[in-house]
């Protein structure tokens, strides 16, 4: 039995509208003088952003600038972006977009600093030593990447999300401009809001730290320090994203769901992301939904899967939801909560709505119990035929 549990995120957060003017103090503070920027059309469209690239002048150039990033991004994405950093020399990485850009931007700093190729990392703890200096800039709220010590990519060959974790993969520095959310459509802010609703019920949900029996892993389990920032940003989600959703403009809610993420990505990256997160890395692989419709999608059918092992917490989730006390409370009221909000942002709650083929369930369920440093963390550790009757349930 464990008794001493351990906490970290980004070394440095600044957080609030605005504090994206700060990145050219930051990059001189560092000393950073060849920093490639890795991000997407889209984004460097952003008022904001374009704003601050114009700042930047004296530091970055247009070669500097790689605009390859994509949802989802693949392997080969990746290898672009490396390619453009080496032809630059450069010495720090920022990533300025989604999960996904600040992804591959983890995975650049990676290279620049210990040569070899993306899938020579893929897994816990394979990275040797620091990596170059890494500044992530969020334009979404769902995530958490900006904190987490994780990245996924896309292997197209396997079929299957393939992920990075090391605690060295932690921005160094972590610029969260809720503003730079404004611009989000409502189907982005919705799909980021419920992904960061996931990272924080599954961060409440996981086991708890003092059952967990190795040394070696890639997650502490469950513990005070992350239930509190998981049950915050619950708390945050209820009260900000429907309003986000529904009203684009709302700075107050835009900066609500930008704090929510933030916290749920510290949570998550500690305590843990259990068996939504399995079962979404080759189901996105598949159907190349978004990853937050993925595990928005899957988040209830494995909530009423963990219910025995976790009927209590799950109380206290739906006395978020249902503002009563959590004595009154089921786990169903929970679970229901979840199925409403689920309506109301309109994600998909059928996997057949993604483009899933029944026939492709038992390689889903194959794939996602293989992926160990999930199946250890979860409440309620599933075998095969568990998962063929959750993906059942959701098809």
């Amino acid at each position: 039995m464990n008794t001493v549990w351990q906490f970290a995120t980004s070394p440095t957060i600044r957080f609030g509208r605005g504090c994206l003017g700060g990145l050219t103090h930051c990059l001189t503070q560092r000393q950073i003088r060849r920093p490639i920027v890795v991000s997407d059309p889209v984004v460097l469209s952003i008022p904001a952003v374009e704003s601050v690239i114009r700042s930047l002048a004296q530091i970055v150039d247009s070669k500097q600038i790689f605009a390859g990033g994509q949802a989802e991004p693949t392997v080969a994405t990746a290898e672009a972006a490396i390619a453009a950093a080496k032809a630059v020399d450069a010495d720090a990485v920022i990533g300025i977009g989604g999960g996904s850009n600040i992804d591959v931007a983890k995975i650049v700093a990676v290279i620049l600093h210990h040569g070899g190729s993306a899938d020579n990392y893929f897994g816990f703890d394979r990275i040797p030593g620091p990596v170059a200096p890494i500044i992530a800039v969020p334009t979404t709220a769902g995530t958490g990447s900006e904190v987490s010590h994780s990245a996924v990519l896309t292997d197209q060959q396997a079929r299957v999300k393939v992920s990075t974790l090391s605690p060295f993969l932690r921005p160094c520095l972590a610029l969260v401009d809720p503003s730079l959310t404004d611009s989000c459509p409502p189907q982005v802010t919705a799909h980021s809001g419920i992904d960061a609703l996931v990272h924080a019920i599954e961060a409440l949900t996981n086991r708890s730290f003092e059952s967990m029996e190795s040394d070696s892993k890639a997650y502490e389990g469950s513990y005070g320090l992350t239930s509190l920032l998981a049950m915050e940003s619950i708390h945050l989600i209820h009260r900000f994203l429907i309003r986000a959703f529904e009203q684009g403009n709302d700075q107050r809610a835009r900066d609500g769901m930008s704090y929510a993420a933030l916290l749920a990505g510290m949570a998550f990256s500690n305590s843990g992301v259990g068996l939504v997160h399995a079962l979404e890395y080759p189901i996105g692989a598949l159907t190349h939904c978004s990853h937050g419709e993925g595990n928005g999608l899957l988040l209830p059918y494995v909530m009423e899967f963990n219910k025995p092992m976790c009927a209590g917490t799950l109380r206290s989730i739906a006395s978020i939801f249902l503002s009563k006390p959590p004595e009154i409370c089921s786990s169903e009221d929970a679970i229901e909560a979840v199925f409403k909000l689920q309506k109301k942002l309109g994600i998909r709650t059928r996997l057949r709505e993604l483009g899933l083929a029944a026939d492709q369930l038992a390689s889903v369920a194959e794939k996602a119990i293989a992926i160990e440093r999930l199946m250890m963390v979860t409440a309620r550790r599933p075998t095969l035929d568990d998962l063929h009757s959750i993906l059942q349930s959701a098809y």
